[in-house]
């Protein structure tokens, strides 16, 4: 048996060995970035059932995915050599759910109930509003639905937020609140926040089923313990407390959701939690270079509410980490979008290696564009690309029947967006109109009060949308296109209604939006003055970016956030300023700006082989230019771990010069293959060339950035 115990526990280091054979009693699990986490709690879950009696009914491992719910299980089945279904390993939601179907009668609940989705519960919260008389133009339903799921993640019920109201909006919330869980029971159905809450209700309610599951689980696990609310808190302490066999695994160095509920005190506590805790660190890195390590932990080490530990490794030493100061956000992207394809071309290594990380989606919008003009594939995860997100769309769509009313599938999109009671029946209506009198879809409009079957509430709204879309026509007539994207967001409501939302993704909308007037400040620097009719025309050629070829992979782009847990050799943490990264929204909270922190080691320790850092001297960004300071975390980074790179060098280039183009010359483009130039540009720091492609058109573009060759004729 001691053979097998070490041949079993010959792929794990001491302290994860450690960690696997620990015995009764709770476990504190320290895991470090990159220093195995998944494989030591998979280890002690296979150990606890091969070596030490325990039946696999016996074990409880939860997690915050379904796609590291199953790792888990695929990992402990081929460890211990028998199915793992007979375990209860999955997400907190999941497990819960899987209870609720059992215990939930005794809450009034059929054990049919429905589980309502994000939308469900929006609609829902909506029929509520009408119901309790409330302007949902005033009180936005999903502004309402996020508070409510704050309070539930807190465990505050309808009286309780009530009793903590402290102005009109927070009185109307708790309200509806109330009103919203009628409806809920009514239906028999739950959101996601109540299968956990519920849960933690039915246990509380009747010790009975609590002991009946607590004599089931006799072994709890839980992997990215930093990551646990209130409400998940106490589901695990009321399954544990009794028998003590508790193992949490985390990183407090990771914990970078407190926006969505995670309280970080829960890893830092565990210990008062648990007077009897054995603690173990997981201090060994298996993914970065020394130099990565060594630079991430300057950092983190200014936190002062954190758990002490320092990152090693066995690694090689591995390059400085290169920080590139750029002029502005377009030589950022442009140093981005040069080093990638050279890394490819010169290193041979692939774009999947490679990730640019930033700290919000409005940031994609450079890159992207200079990505685009390199010919480097990319994709974008946690977010999609700038042209093709609703609120872009949305406002373009606008646009564009502002300039051609006769734009039917853009007036369809906007037409009851935001929502101003001309709903799917009222447009049924005049679309049949249309189609009976062969006239358009803008011109049925017109005639509105001619159409049979339409309410005067209806002929009065859709009287509205026609007097706003007039009156924006009118306005393009005497304004830039700057002042128009302005007035269609204060005429239609729509920013209106995301500032009433007053949620972070409402926040990053917003963002989006003032990014939108980045653009058309692009586009006056590059071509002067812009028309409507330009700018929709330069947006529409930039959002159809076709399809890229995929051999060699892609850069995958994304937020900070959204890295966690992932890992490239390549990473770029871009837009490294004060306001930026630290968002202007942490910087004068301490709490908030330790999380800014822990968020810029997460995405420092992404990275295995080499890390770029880079700042612009100022930058265009939510529609307005900034010059603000480098980012505090890049002056934690001590000297000796840092490479400077010369602004522009390797970027900008002059192939007009190099290349001595005249026109006549045939030309090979990395993605659109031979074309023949057809008129070169000068401009003040750069020459454009006008090339003709047989499949593809007139294409203009820079110099500096398009991947051209010259051919022999």
């Amino acid at each position: 048996m001691t053979t097998d115990k070490t041949q079993f526990l010959e792929q794990l280091n001491h302290v994860q060995r450690e960690a696997a054979v620990y015995s009764d009693g709770p476990l504190l699990i320290i895991a470090g970035a990159g220093s195995g986490k998944t494989r030591v709690l998979t280890y002690r879950v296979a150990y606890l059932v091969k070596f030490c009696g325990v039946s696999p009914w016996d074990v409880l491992a939860l997690t915050f995915t379904n796609k590291a719910a199953g790792e888990m299980k695929d990992r402990i089945q081929d460890l211990i050599g028998i199915p793992s279904r007979d375990m209860m390993i999955g997400t907190f939601h999941s497990m819960c759910a899987r209870i609720l179907r059992r215990e939930i009668e005794a809450l009034g609940y059929s054990s049919k109930f429905s589980i309502y989705d994000e939308s469900d519960a929006n609609r829902l919260i909506a029929q509520c509003l009408d119901e309790e008389g409330f302007d949902r133009r005033t009180y936005h339903p999903r502004a309402i639905k996020a508070a409510i799921s704050r309070a539930k993640s807190e465990m505050a019920d309808p009286d309780t937020l009530g009793g903590l109201a402290s102005n009109i909006t927070e009185e109307i919330t708790a309200q509806v609140y109330r009103r919203y869980q009628e409806r809920l029971r009514e239906n028999s159905a739950v959101d996601f926040d109540d299968l956990l809450l519920l849960t933690v209700n039915i246990m509380e309610l009747y010790p009975d089923v609590l002991e009946k599951y607590r004599q089931r689980f006799k072994h709890v696990l839980v992997d990215e313990y930093q990551d646990t609310n209130a409400v998940q808190y106490h589901l695990v302490k009321l399954v544990a407390e009794k028998h003590g066999n508790l193992t949490v695994v985390g990183d407090d160095d990771q914990g970078i959701y407190s926006w969505r509920g995670a309280d970080i005190r829960n890893i830092l506590e565990f210990e008062q939690d648990f007077p009897k805790a054995h603690v173990i660190k997981l201090e060994q890195n298996y993914r970065s270079t020394q130099t990565i390590l060594r630079a991430a932990n300057a950092v983190i080490m200014r936190n002062a509410g954190r758990k002490e530990k320092t990152l090693w490794t066995d690694n090689p030493e591995g390059e400085l980490v290169r920080c590139y100061q750029a002029a502005d956000e377009h030589g950022e992207a442009a140093m981005v979008a040069v080093e990638t394809r050279r890394l490819v071309e010169e290193e041979e290594r692939s774009f999947s290696d490679t990730a640019v990380f930033y700290r919000t989606h409005a940031q994609s919008r450079v890159l992207e564009e200079a990505l685009i003009r390199l010919g480097v594939p990319y994709r974008i995860f946690g977010g999609t690309r700038f042209y093709e997100r609703q609120e872009i769309k949305d406002i373009v769509a606008y646009l564009r029947v502002i300039a051609n009313p006769s734009d039917e599938v853009s007036l369809r999109r906007i037409i009851n967006v935001p929502t101003r009671g001309i709903g799917k029946t009222t447009l049924g209506h005049v679309e049949r109109y249309a189609r009976d009198y062969g006239i358009s879809l803008m011109n049925a409009l017109r005639e509105v009060k001619e159409i049979p079957g339409l309410s005067a509430r209806a002929v009065e709204s859709v009287g509205g949308f026609l007097k706003m879309i007039d009156g924006l026509v009118m306005f393009m007539d005497e304004h830039d296109i700057e002042a128009l994207i302005k007035e269609v967001w204060d005429r239609s409501g729509y920013m209106r209604e995301l500032e009433a939302e007053r949620t972070l993704e409402a926040d990053a909308r917003i963002e989006n939006l003032q990014e939108l007037l980045g653009v058309v400040e692009d586009f006056k620097v590059e071509y002067g003055s812009v028309s409507l009719d330009d700018f929709l025309e330069r947006v529409s050629l930039v959002g159809d970016t076709d399809e890229m070829e995929e051999e060699g992979g892609y850069v995958s782009l994304m937020s900070l956030h959204n890295a966690k847990g992932l890992e490239f050799p390549v990473v770029f943490m871009t837009g490294m300023e004060e306001g930026i990264f630290p968002h202007i929204r942490s910087m004068e909270d301490p709490t908030g700006l330790e999380e800014e922190r822990r968020l810029c080691y997460v995405g420092m320790t992404r990275a295995c082989e080499a890390l770029y850092v880079s700042h612009a001297e100022c930058r265009s960004l939510w529609g307005g230019v900034s010059a603000n300071p480098v980012s505090r975390f890049l002056t934690e980074l001590p000297g000796e771990y840092l490479k400077e790179t010369i602004p522009e060098e390797g970027v900008a280039v002059e192939p007009g010069e190099e290349l001595d183009l005249v026109p006549g010359d045939v030309v090979s483009h990395a993605k659109w293959g031979r074309g023949t130039v057809l008129e070169l540009v000068e401009k003040d720091n750069d020459s454009e060339v006008v090339v003709e492609f047989p499949a593809l058109g007139t294409k203009r573009l820079l110099l500096c950035y398009a991947p051209l060759k010259k051919l022999e004729k």
